[in-house]
């Protein structure tokens, strides 16, 4: 299988897991952009957002930030989906960026 993120939930790739239930997954990125640099997956392969996803999942999604940043001890943080190659999405199994630990500039979006 060629997605590295279904890999790590298959065990067949190290991850520093953070947080793990039936649903997702959330461990540290290998790359981070902030000293908490932390991503939230579906277990279940889903490339991105605009694959539909039913409400048991998107409210495991919603439980695992939570939970995760809990247990990260963090109040202030970011929560950064990229959303198609456009947008950046370099891994395209849907996931959550997870970034604390600095101030973190608004968007001028």
């Amino acid at each position: 299988m060629a997605c590295v993120f279904c890999r790590i939930v298959k065990g067949e790739l190290p991850a520093k897991v953070v947080y793990e239930d039936d649903k997702v997954m959330a461990f540290h990125d290998i790359n981070p952009q902030a000293p908490i640099h932390v991503l939230l997956i579906p277990k279940k392969h889903v490339e991105n957002l605009f694959e539909e996803i039913d409400q048991e999942l998107a409210y495991a999604l919603i439980r695992g930030l939570r939970e995760t940043v809990k247990k990260l001890g963090i109040e202030a943080y970011r929560v950064v989906s990229n959303n198609g190659k456009g947008a950046g999405q370099e891994v395209f199994h849907l996931h959550f960026h997870i970034v604390a630990g600095r101030r973190i500039p608004p968007t001028t979006v």
